[in-house]
């Protein structure tokens, strides 16, 4: 079986072809980066106009490198949310339209779920219950999933994600956009224990993040030392504000294992390809004598082979689903 996956939940216009035993036939992914570098953010309209532009060129892109034609193509998987609305309505849209064109079934897939589900692509064997750490520009949250396609949100943040305090510190600093992996460069050339932030810490005992603080704090300190690449506190600063985010995040971890007993842990999401990042979960997990699974970094980025994967399971469940010409996005989890 083959299945064609659509990923447009953001600025990423990807396409992927997954086979069984979630073999990655082909993931093409499109960013926008150029587009949006000017606003130093992402402009949800344009981000949508991109999508329309190159979905089906992504797609054509996607069946050659599989060597597949569309009607060799047994299902077809979107994502169907969370994400910008504009962008998830053109990859529904058009997953829609390939789907009733060839009398083939839809799967719609959750964003979320699909990054945790990324993990499997790469590491089949990953035992159940698992606790996945998923940080990304736009969602920062704590999933445990007790056996397949059993995703349970026990932890999520309450304002910033954990991506979005890198990105706004490194817009304010005019370091370019992304920066998130402008950051986790420079950050190598600093002290990291030179500035303290304080760790945010829940009043109803939850395991929710909280990352507005960060940036708050971050910003003051930055217009207080005015900090600019020509000041001697400028890397120092870029070191101590991320290992700060990553002591959060690890912080929380911890706190979910006293609650949860998970025998293996995942870390997933776009902010997943940060070095140090990846560095301090393993050295944790090993801490803790738990495997640790980390995506490669293709994978960690919004992509369309996550979501065939995940569609290629939840197909394998459900074998008589058809086409449902009612579905629709969700912006929100």
């Amino acid at each position: 079986m083959r299945i064609l996956g659509i990923e447009t939940s953001c600025d990423e216009t990807s396409a992927a072809v997954v086979s069984d035993e979630l073999t990655v036939l082909s993931n093409i992914a499109l960013s926008q980066d150029t587009i949006h570098a000017p606003y130093g953010g992402i402009v949800p309209e344009l981000a949508s106009r991109q999508h329309i532009r190159s979905i089906p060129y992504v797609v054509a892109e996607s069946l050659e490198r599989a060597g597949a034609a569309l009607a060799e193509i047994d299902a077809f998987a979107v994502t169907q949310g969370p994400g910008l609305i504009g962008s998830l309505l053109v990859g529904v849209s058009f997953a829609k339209s390939l789907a009733y064109s060839t009398s083939k079934p839809l799967v719609p897939v959750d964003h979320l779920e699909s990054h945790v589900y990324s993990a499997f692509i790469e590491s089949r064997d990953i035992a159940y219950p698992v606790l996945a750490l998923l940080v990304s520009g736009g969602h920062t949250s704590l999933i445990r999933m007790d056996r397949p396609l059993d995703f349970r949100l026990v932890g999520k943040t309450r304002d910033d994600a954990a991506g979005e305090a890198l990105d706004k510190i490194a817009k304010f600093l005019e370091l370019g956009y992304p920066g998130g992996p402008v950051i986790d460069r420079l950050a190598a050339k600093g002290d990291s224990e030179r500035f303290t932030f304080a760790i945010p810490q829940m009043s109803d005992g939850s395991l929710d993040f909280s990352f507005s603080g960060f940036k708050t704090a971050g910003l003051r300190l930055i217009k207080r030392l005015g900090l600019r690449r020509e000041h001697p506190d400028f890397f120092d600063f870029l070191a101590s504000f991320e290992a700060a985010v990553i002591h959060s995040l690890l912080h929380n971890l911890e706190r979910a294992l006293e609650t949860w007993e998970p025998r293996s842990l995942i870390l997933c999401g776009g902010v997943a390809r940060n070095q140090k990042l990846r560095a301090r979960f393993r050295a944790f997990a090993g801490r803790k004598g738990m495997p640790a699974y980390i995506p490669s970094p293709e994978l960690c980025t919004d992509n369309a082979a996550m979501v065939a994967a995940l569609g290629h399971l939840r197909l394998a469940k459900d074998p008589g689903r058809g086409l449902d010409l009612a579905l629709n996005a969700y912006p929100r989890p």
